[in-house]
This record gives C-alpha cells, structure tokens and sequence, in this order.
C-alpha cells in the first residue's frame, strides 16, 4: 500500500487551517492538489478578479513547489468559476501567460454558483518527477 504524504506550501496560509484540510496529498508518484484560490496570506478573498486569478495560480505553484512540481507537471486541471461567461477572456488570459505553449494538461471548466467568497478555483493531479 502506497504512504500518503502531506505536502504544505512554504508561507501556509490560514485557510488550510480555519478550514482543516490539506494543501495538497502526494500517493505514490501522484501530487493531488486541494482546490487554490485566490486567497491573500490571511485566507481572505483578493477582490480583483484578474488578480484573483493569478494568485490563485501562485498559490498553487508554491504547492506544487513544495512538493518538487511545476506546471510542466500537471496532467488533469479542473478549474470552477462562478461566472464563466463573463470571466471566461480574463481566465484565457491568464492561463496563457501560464501555459504558453504544448503539451498543455487537459483541463475541465466547471460553473458554480458558491465558492466560499470567491469567484475563481483551479484543482489539479500533477505527476511528481522522479529524482534521477
């Protein structure tokens, strides 16, 4: 059976523990990676879409940071807006200034009504690299 490990980013911030979950779990050489948002170092919300949207994203590579991954890493991304249609060119934007060229992960866009006061979320499943 393989070990969970518990993977934290560096600057933990208090939504991990205002709401007890992990930032994100290594199984074997699988990284699953809890829901980022666009959290400010004290779990509140950025009000700024776009900016929320890139911290999210920074929030999630110093997770995948902790863990020894980067975005090159990634193979499934899910990501939930709670406005897609009107969010939709704000989140290609930045998106592409992430993922500028192929092999892109593959990626589902969910629509929600709730994201506990945010507007944007990104989940993924990373391989973790082996150490050669």
């Amino acid at each position: 059976m393989t070990e969970r490990q518990v993977i934290f980013p560096a600057d933990r911030h208090a939504l991990y523990e205002e709401h007890g979950y992990s930032a994100a779990i290594r199984s074997g050489d699988l990284l699953f990676v809890s829901g980022q948002v666009g959290s400010r170092a004290d779990g509140t919300p950025e009000p700024d879409f776009e900016n929320q949207v890139r911290l999210a994203f920074n929030n999630l590579k110093a997770t995948l940071n902790a863990a020894g991954c980067t975005f090159d890493d990634l193979v499934d991304v899910t990501t939930f807006h709670t406005d897609p249609e009107k969010q939709f060119g704000t989140i290609m934007a930045v998106k592409q200034s992430i993922f500028e060229q192929p092999p892109y992960p593959n990626w589902t866009a969910i629509g929600v009504n709730w994201l506990a006061g945010f507007d944007f979320e990104i989940k993924v499943i990373a391989r973790v690299p082996s150490k050669h």
